[in-house]
């Protein structure tokens, strides 16, 4: 049960008897109270208006002054305490306050959460540190040969390295030996079959993580995922496969632009693989990262614009306008505009007024969540070139059953098959 209020005639009496005598000890005699009880007493009196100004009471400050017919009246209230000092890196969201029958405060508790700008800020510096200790490449020298006026787009998306299909639930196996050796087999055929072309982009659209953390869940919704190894191994294996590709596309282009676009599961991870792949080839004239933290990525090829976004914020009925407002200098400079997205898995193309808008499928098995849905498409992915005069020239599509075992990677010390069991990646045991 909650402790009865105070009534007014026991506060103006305890009020009374200590402006009377001026002593506490006195008062509390005069009224056969102990002293306790007097001060309690004294507290809820001036925070009434009962207590006047002489003395205001230890711990108390002149609130409201009122002038009466009847006489004056003085409020008194607690005094406030020292600011608070909210911890670093948080900021104050809420505070709540536990309160006695007077109103009065007991206890308070002030609730913080953490300042997004200082997590950034912390992500930001660590990024910076990690990058001043790796080791700046150099690379081959370039191909004797090419077409200056050509670009080779290779379009990869939703890779989704470290998860877990089993071929009897999904229709094909998948994991992390798996989607290393598809997509370095992929891109051996793609280079093998393109045309001798000035500029290589590496149009990497996102997804390349199946998980983004520790936990094996989406990051946004938490969604519990089918995956296959631990973090750091996913990692060791992406930037190995990665550094391999544009080995690679150096041996036969003048120019590698890379793009690492930032998917829904892979926002973090896509981050700091930008950030070290622009820090470990600052030095190299011939390779171009594009680290910018936006979402949405452009590069310009003479007259050819070419945009690229993930298509998880946007996608065919929207990207057009929305990287023609985004990048409107270089889209006023154009003739032909190229946008390309995946995050769908599935093949789908738009030619609005502004550009093409296209989606793209991805190589990798579909998971048990996309096998159990109602979606159903193929697995492929595009080397598409462009020229600087005439925009889109020629493309090819390869599926994984064409490119499976035909090449081995141009640099290859290890063939990837060898590190794990012999046979088809598309008859790998459950």
């Amino acid at each position: 049960m909650p402790t009865p209020r105070l009534s007014d005639e026991l506060a103006q009496e305890a009020a009374d008897a200590f402006d009377a005598l001026r002593n506490k000890t006195e008062a509390a005699l005069l009224l056969g109270i102990p002293r306790t009880t007097l001060n309690e007493r004294l507290k809820i009196a001036a925070e009434r208006g009962m207590c006047g100004t002489k003395p205001v009471l230890p711990g108390f400050r002149i609130a409201q002054i009122s002038n009466t017919p009847n006489g004056d009246y003085i409020q008194q209230k607690p005094e406030h305490g020292g600011q608070f000092a909210v911890p670093a890196g948080q900021k104050i969201k809420g505070v709540s306050a536990l309160v006695d029958a007077d109103g009065r405060e007991v206890i308070k508790w002030v609730k913080t959460s953490a300042d997004a700008d200082q997590q950034a800020a912390v992500f930001a510096a660590t990024v910076a540190a990690l990058k001043e200790d790796l080791p700046r490449v150099t690379i081959m020298p370039p191909p004797a040969s090419v077409e200056a006026d050509l670009l080779n787009q290779f379009v990869v998306t939703d890779s989704h390295f470290g998860m877990l299909a089993w071929r009897e639930e999904t229709g094909a196996d998948y994991d992390l030996r798996i989607a290393e050796q598809l997509l370095l087999d992929w891109f051996s055929a793609a280079i093998a079959s393109a045309p001798q072309a000035h500029t290589a982009v590496l149009a990497q659209l996102g997804d390349l993580m199946h998980h983004d953390a520790l936990e094996s869940v989406t990051p946004a919704h938490k969604h519990v995922l089918d995956a296959d190894s631990r973090l750091q191994k996913v990692i060791r294996v992406v930037i190995r496969t990665v550094r391999r590709i544009i080995d690679m596309l150096l041996q036969t282009h003048q120019h590698v632009h890379v793009v690492m676009a930032s998917g829904n599961h892979d926002p973090a991870s896509s981050a700091w693989l930008r950030e070290m792949l622009a820090a470990m080839y600052e030095n190299e004239p011939r390779i171009s990262v594009d680290n910018s933290p936006m979402l949405y990525y452009a590069y310009e090829w003479g007259g050819t614009a070419l945009f690229y976004h993930h298509g998880h914020k946007a996608d065919l009925k929207t990207l057009d306008v929305k990287c023609a407002g985004i990048f409107r200098e270089l889209f006023g400079r154009s003739k032909f505009a190229y946008c390309h997205h995946g995050h769908k898995h599935s093949d789908e193309g738009v030619k609005t007024h502004l550009m093409y808008v296209e989606r793209h499928e991805t190589l990798a098995a579909p998971d048990a969540y996309a096998s159990g849905g109602p979606w159903l498409s193929g697995r492929s992915a595009k080397r598409i070139t462009y020229s600087k005069l005439f925009g889109e020239v020629s493309r090819n599509t390869m599926r994984p059953e064409m490119v499976a075992g035909r090449y081995v990677a141009a640099n290859d010390n290890i063939d990837v098959r060898d590190l794990g069991a012999r046979g088809s990646i598309f008859n790998t045991a459950a």
